[in-house]
């Protein structure tokens, strides 16, 4: 450690630290336009200057080391000013040369009342420039549909291109130009491809860069902010709903260093507008081969009327890919009551089962357990579509140095370099009968792609083999992990929401003529045959609704309160922002008022008592923002699957990033994403 005073405190700092590192430990507060935590350091701005004594000019604190500091001849600690005359004048200067050309278009820029030049001007900058000459315009660029930009605003702290190039992976952004002249451009202005590219907004300092969908929309001092977590995907990311009156009016992320750090992908940031497209706000009941919208009674009573004609043995229900743990339990419930095991939350093929235990589909070493990797295998998963914030942590990981990263499944751009091994399960084979890895903490990252398939199970059994013969299961640390890509899964494993002994999975339920009646919960990823009586309870007229006969509107994850488990098993709540349009009704209410009209009543008739019944039967789900992690030796129980694998490639689940749910289908900014991306694809292939 090494000392050193600070306005007239002295503390002791590790010597790596920087100058602004030790000043902010000891409790100054240090403006900054350029720095950010998780970017390397660049130096431009010099609006975190401070003095240091003996040194005749003033430092840039995030430039300099304190190991860099030259001792006092004397052997007494460095003393650091961060208020003193000389501090002062040198940030009014900095702030008077940054405002130079920048416009006085506050009331109209969108970042006014979020702009970091507009508080650190008001903190310590003068109340007038000195500047007469004409100010330098920039022309607009265009760098695609997501972010909008306003160059003339730029003050050239290069922080966006310095999140494409690390963080994203994806050097799409760079500087033309020297001086006065320098400019932040994408090549020949091409569109940006990065799925985590809207993080730049975040990160601008200035109007600069902002969100194009969300442009003059709304300020934010009229939004309601509500702490949510993202369902786009499973990783569970920390984000924050900003409302006005009913209606959602952006997502922004929010801190969690567990999970996302402070970044969140372009589809979750970007979905809103599918919120408000193709909506279901009322019952509907098919008649004559044609939806009639209906009163919920009505819609009740013909359920009703359909259920009590069937037994128990022909009534099946799945749950969705974004379905909450409550909904999943109360449905579940009705289920039971109904005499019904056909219960399945779980794509065609899946071998995921409760009764394996819960390590056996979690991501046990937790997505922080990426950082301490040091070799980590890729098998029938692409992060970068599936999960794009957990693939810029593998990134994350690369740029620290010393990991092996290898991908059996199918080539893609990952955004960082890794050894490609093979396409089919036989190349994963060759480790069953290998020696152990030369590795302290090797990591299996298994996606759905190499599990919703004819061989899953022989899949996932070859690869608790080849686990165990590598090592990647030991005392301390269990890197076996499976990736999900439903936010819905993991949760509805953890209560169970698979078939019983004697009940139908998924590929069964959709077999033509085997069921009566259907309830889907949010399902709208897979064919539902003719023949069958279907009930649909979902937010949109997408696939789902198409095919049911009976239609009740339910609400969307921003309008509602209920649990959701990451695909590391953290339990987390996603907060009500706000209400579902017209006649729709939370999903859990929808399945406790139809029980009554179909004479088993669920025993609760709050959200506070279900919660009460769902943390009696599993415990685990009350301890929220916590992993509660599965028995290593359940991996044990995996490697008996056994059957037979064949030789078609893994490939990724996801084949469309922008196109993965019922709100993105609905989503026209998503659509756009969409073709471009395709279109940027095939100028590739060309």
């Amino acid at each position: 450690m090494t000392k050193a005073i600070v306005d007239g405190k002295e503390i002791d700092v590790p010597p790596e630290y920087t100058l602004l590192q030790a000043c902010e430990a000891a409790g100054a507060e240090i403006p900054r336009f350029c720095f950010h935590e998780r970017l390397s350091i660049a130096g431009n701005c010099r609006m975190c200057l401070i003095e240091v004594v003996g040194i005749p000019k003033p430092q840039a604190s995030c430039a300099m080391g304190v190991k860099d500091l030259p001792p006092n001849k004397d052997g007494s600690p460095k003393i650091l000013n961060t208020k003193s005359a000389m501090v002062k004048k040198a940030r009014e200067g900095v702030m008077e040369f940054l405002l130079i050309n920048h416009p006085l278009d506050c009331p109209i820029c969108d970042q006014g009342g979020e702009c970091d030049l507009q508080d650190q001007a008001m903190a310590y900058g003068v109340d007038a420039g000195r500047y007469r000459e004409n100010k330098r315009a920039v022309e607009d660029k265009y760098i695609g549909p997501l972010v909008k930009t306003i160059m003339t605003r730029c003050i050239h702290c290069t922080r966006c291109i310095r999140f494409t190039t690390e963080v994203a992976g994806v050097p799409e952004l760079g500087a033309i130009g020297r001086g006065e002249d320098m400019e932040i451009t994408t090549y020949l202005e091409h569109a940006m491809t990065s799925e985590l590219q809207s993080n730049v907004v975040d990160l601008c300092p200035v109007g600069a860069l902002t969100s194009k969908p969300y442009a003059f929309a709304a300020r934010p001092w009229e939004l309601n902010k509500t702490q949510s977590v993202d369902v786009m995907d499973a990783v569970g990311s920390a984000i924050r709903i900003d409302t006005r009156g009913r209606e959602v009016m952006r997502i922004l992320p929010r801190v969690n260093e567990d999970v996302n750090e402070e970044w969140i992908s372009d589809k979750t940031r970007h979905v809103v507008d599918g919120f408000r497209t193709q909506r279901l706000d009322q019952p509907y009941v098919r008649v004559a081969g044609r939806l009639q919208p209906v009163s919920w009674k009505e819609a009740f009573a013909t359920i009703a009327s359909k259920v009590r004609s069937s037994s128990g043995k022909r009534i099946g229900a799945l749950a969705g890919q974004m379905a909450g743990v409550e909904e999943m339990f109360a449905l579940k419930s009705l289920m039971a009551k109904l005499g019904s095991k056909n219960i399945d939350a779980r794509y065609p093929g899946s071998p995921l089962h409760t009764k394996f235990g819960r390590a056996s589909y979690l991501f046990n070493s937790a997505i922080a357990g990426i950082d301490d990797a040091d070799a980590i295998m890729l098998i029938g998963s692409n992060p970068r579509r599936e999960a794009a914030v957990l693939n810029a942590r593998i990134r994350k990981r690369y740029l620290k140095g010393n990991v092996l990263i290898s991908v059996v499944g199918e080539k893609a751009d990952l955004s960082y370099p890794y050894n490609y091994l093979g396409a089919g399960p036989e190349t994963l084979a060759q480790f069953v009968e290998h020696a152990p890895a030369q590795k302290e903490k090797p990591m299996f990252i298994i996606g759905q792609g190499a599990l919703n398939r004819p061989d899953g199970a022989a899949v996932l059994a070859m690869a608790a083999k080849a686990a165990a013969s590598l090592g990647v299961v030991k005392d301390g640390w269990n890197g076996f992990n499976i990736l999900h890509s439903e936010a819905a899964l993991p949760g509805a494993l953890d209560i169970g929401f698979v078939p019983e002994e004697g009940g139908m999975n998924t590929a069964a339920m959709l077999k033509a003529g085997e069921l009566d009646v259907l309830f889907l919960l949010g399902v709208d990823e897979v064919e539902v045959p003719a023949g069958g009586f279907v009930v649909y309870i979902g937010t949109h007229g997408d696939r789902g609704a198409h095919r049911a006969d009976v239609i009740l509107p339910g609400a969307a994850y921003p309008e509602k309160s209920v649990t959701y488990v990451n695909t590391e098993g953290r339990a987390q709540m996603a907060s009500r922002a706000a209400f579902p349009p017209g006649d729709a009704r939370e999903d859990w209410a929808i399945l406790r008022a139809l029980s009554e009209t179909l004479g088993q009543r669920l025993p609760y008739d709050s959200l506070g008592a279900l919660r009460q019944a769902l943390y009696a039967a599993h415990p685990h789900l009350s301890r929220i923002g916590q992993v509660t992690p599965g028995d290593a030796s359940d991996i044990s129980k995996l490697a008996k699957l056994g059957g037979h694998h064949d030789k078609a490639p893994l490939r990724s689940c996801v084949s469309d990033f922008y196109f993965t749910n019922a709100i993105t289908r609905a989503s026209a900014i998503m659509a756009e994403c969409s073709a471009l991306a395709h279109a940027a694809a095939r100028t590739a292939a060309e």
